[in-house]
């Protein structure tokens, strides 16, 4: 799991620093060991586009390695996904937004 927080407020600005400093991480990440999972810190509506984008097309360039996004705090939610995408292997290119 590949942690992307504390990026800046602005969608663009958000979606540039991730670029620039986690989008390496993630892809040594994904050659490394496989399959990966962004995680990421709940912001506005308008950040769900650039992070749905990024995390389908993580997905096509890595298959069949799977790479899927989820969106929300730390805890157990956050793990019980995580354990639910582990467990199934058809789950690839999907942002899931916990509560």
């Amino acid at each position: 799991m590949v942690r992307a927080a504390d990026l800046p407020g602005s969608p663009l600005d958000a979606a540039a620093q991730f670029h620039k400093e986690l989008l390496p991480l993630i892809r040594s990440a994904i050659a490394e060991t496989g399959d990966a999972i962004i995680a990421f810190d709940h912001a506005g509506h308008s950040h769900d586009s650039w992070r749905l984008a990024v995390t389908q097309e993580l997905a096509r360039e890595a298959a069949p390695v799977r790479v899927n996004a989820v969106i929300g705090d730390l805890g157990e939610a956050m793990d019980s996904t995580i354990a639910f995408i582990a467990s199934a292997p058809g789950v690839t290119g999907q942002v899931f937004t916990l509560a």
